[in-house]
């Protein structure tokens, strides 16, 4: 199991214990069948519901924990409306339409499985009512509406240059009054450099890209091992190509990674961080380099620039040069209908891209 996938675990097996019994025991039935990620996503899932469920007093339980299954057995129609509705207008965050029908899927998987799977001691479904087997959920086109998405909100050729300069030198001129953020870039410009230049020129995804190891790199045939998605518990590891644009930034990175970090010898993570308070480099975690791409964004304009959209700013590239289904190898996509996104962008998107390829 990837460090990753071994995080996710871990978190899932913290989160199950302030869940209901009957969740704990599906999310026990589908642990043979889906990765801990996928099934993490579940559980988050349930205690949005749950939670719901005890602000709207449609169960007096003191907790999450202690919602009973009578009080699912008691929902109506009108409450799952309602609790859609509460989806998609949350003050703080309100869901986009594929979230919602995600989470509402996660509900039908769990009440579809105590209604029709798990039995009590006398054979009979633990959930007697399933009100969610009514509840009609309407399939979207995910590829076209994330393309719909993405629309002017990825770099092009001409920009991904741009962006990894940025990070080397235009930050550092733009926080110079800044004693703190400027020490701080100074002291990790080639690193966020490399990173970025890596996934702008390869595709990697972010847990890809922070379980990477020193081993995992391949300088001469321009490769790295990746354990990719969905590949049962991550038991083999995966080629993936990156261009020859990466190399120059791989370099100077190398170079400085054992002097800069001082990692001890048995730490192997490719990308370090020495945390505050701490003498030696340790992997860098996947947030902390979502949070690094979102503050140079933010900097160079692009503030709604994220690590994914880098991720989709090559493929888009890789898409115009190549075919669907070497697009597809390359990202590691499970489907060719996930990297039909590409093929969707609107032809003002890819006119520009092509264009870009041109020049």
């Amino acid at each position: 199991m990837n460090i990753q996938k071994a995080r996710d675990r871990e978190e899932l097996d913290q989160r199950l214990v302030l869940m209901p019994w009957y969740v704990d025991k599906f999310i026990h039935h589908k642990l043979p069948d889906l990765s801990p990620s996928s099934l993490l996503e579940y559980v988050r899932d349930y205690e949005t519901f749950l939670g719901w469920l005890r602000q709207e007093e449609l169960t007096t339980a003191p907790s999450i924990r202690d919602v009973p299954l009578e009080d699912l057995e008691k929902l109506h129609m009108d409450n799952i409306d309602t609790f859609r509705s509460f989806l998609s207008t949350k003050k703080d965050m309100p869901n986009a339409k594929i979230t919602i029908t995600r989470k509402l899927s996660s509900l039908r998987s769990l009440f579809h499985y105590l209604s029709q799977i798990a039995e009590d001691e006398n054979f009979y479904p633990l959930l007697k009512r399933n009100v969610m087997a009514k509840v009609e959920i309407r399939r979207t086109n995910k590829s076209k509406d994330i393309a719909s998405k993405l629309e002017g909100k990825l770099l092009q050729e001409l920009e991904i240059v741009e962006f990894i300069n940025y990070i080397k030198d235009g930050y550092g001129s733009d926080v110079v009054d800044n004693k703190q953020a400027y020490y701080a870039h100074q002291l990790n410009k080639t690193r966020d450099a490399c990173i970025v230049s890596l996934i702008l020129h390869s595709g990697l995804r972010v847990s890809e890209t922070t379980n990477l190891t020193i081993d995992d790199l391949d300088m001469k045939k321009q490769t790295v091992y990746v354990y990719r998605k969905g590949n049962n518990e991550g038991t083999f590891k995966t080629r993936v190509f990156f261009r020859q644009d990466a190399i120059e930034d791989l370099i100077h990175y190398l170079s400085i990674r054992e002097t800069q970090y001082l990692p001890p010898k048995k730490e192997k993570a490719l990308f370090l961080t020495i945390p505050n308070g701490k003498k030696q480099g340790q992997m860098m975690s996947k947030r902390a380099i979502q949070e690094m791409v979102m503050k140079y964004a933010k900097r160079f304009g692009k503030p709604y620039l994220t690590v994914h959209k880098l991720r989709h700013s090559f493929a888009t590239d890789y898409y115009l040069q190549n075919d669907l289904y070497k697009t597809q190898e390359q990202l590691g996509h499970a489907s060719p209908d996930t990297t039909q996104i590409y093929a969707h962008l609107t032809d003002k998107t890819m006119a520009e891209a092509i264009d870009n390829r041109k020049d």
